[in-house]
């Protein structure tokens, strides 16, 4: 057991090394590389301390209006997002799941412009809070040039400039833009990242964690990506182990409420280039961001 572990120790070194020369050189820098530690490894989640206050286990046949909306795109009209264009009828429930698909229409949906169509949703309005313990358990989408993410967001986040993040953070949990590093190098790493200030000038940005996971391909088995927040710090998480913690801007004082989404990347509803890679090509294979469970907790103290 003591020579496996070695081993073991000795492989994630080299891997470490490796993913550290991969983000230098890379065109979309991957910052603080950080491999996903054994299991034996104390920095272990511990909900004691919590209680289960939201989830939607996704157990019905479609997506509850009661816990979620669609973000930034509702009704029957399509809307501009990134490089592609945001649909509600792209989130799906079924068989113990949320899916989001990501598909081409080469005339367009439902009379809206051709292009790539996926979807995001939020509790904006249903549910938020401030500070706790929130999770997800997915399969992250396969291709480059998208990216699927699990965030908490504020209300003021657009309009609220100069208190540092205090009035507000954007908290990406986890975010898939790497795809194309599983292509060349069979990498598979995800990034947990920190905005506020709006999305101007004033805009101030994290990368806390580009996790490296070992096991458990992020692209073909589910994996739980959270984040403890807390009134001193952010503290994420990969299937418990912690993966980064930061106080970046001065912590969230503010209620936030959860998203998840697949953006295409480019601009106007055309795909580009972007930090997820290449342009996503018209006949692109994709595959679905399927969602097993959303879960927010409390501090039983709160």
């Amino acid at each position: 057991m003591a020579f496996n572990n070695l081993i073991t120790r000795i492989i994630s070194f080299f891997q470490a090394i490796w993913l550290f020369l991969l983000g230098l050189f890379s065109p979309a820098p991957l910052y603080k590389p950080v491999i996903i530690p054994p299991p034996e490894n104390p920095d272990v989640l511990n909900l004691e301390d919590y209680r289960l206050v939201w989830s939607d286990e996704f157990d019905g046949t479609a997506l509850n209006a009661s816990k979620w909306k669609g973000f930034r795109c509702s009704g029957e009209k399509a809307a501009v997002r990134q490089g592609g264009y945001w649909h509600t009828d792209f989130a799906s429930v079924g068989g113990g799941t949320l899916n989001i698909s990501t598909e081409y229409y080469a005339r367009g949906y439902k009379g809206g412009k051709p292009g790539w169509y996926s979807c995001g949703i939020c509790t904006d309005g249903l549910f938020e809070q401030t500070y706790g313990y929130f999770e997800v358990r997915c399969i992250l989408p396969k291709g480059s040039g998208l990216w699927a993410a699990f965030w908490l967001m504020p209300h003021n986040m657009s309009g609220s400039v100069g208190n540092g993040g205090t009035d507000g953070a954007e908290l990406d949990v986890v975010e898939s833009p790497n795809y194309h590093y599983k292509l060349s190098d069979n990498v598979n790493v995800v990034t947990s990242n920190i905005h506020y200030d709006g999305y101007g000038a004033e805009e101030q940005s994290e990368c806390v964690a580009t996790p490296f996971i070992n096991d458990n391909d992020p692209y073909e088995e589910f994996n739980t990506y959270g984040v403890e927040w807390n009134e001193n710090e952010y503290i994420f998480y990969i299937n418990g182990i912690e993966t980064g913690r930061s106080s970046f801007g001065g912590i969230s004082r503010v209620p936030e409420y959860l998203l998840l989404t697949v953006e295409v990347g480019g601009s106007n509803g055309r795909a580009g280039a972007s930090w997820a890679g290449k342009a996503l090509p018209k006949d692109a294979e994709t595959t679905d961001f399927v969602v097993d469970y959303v879960r927010a907790y409390s501090r039983n103290s709160a």
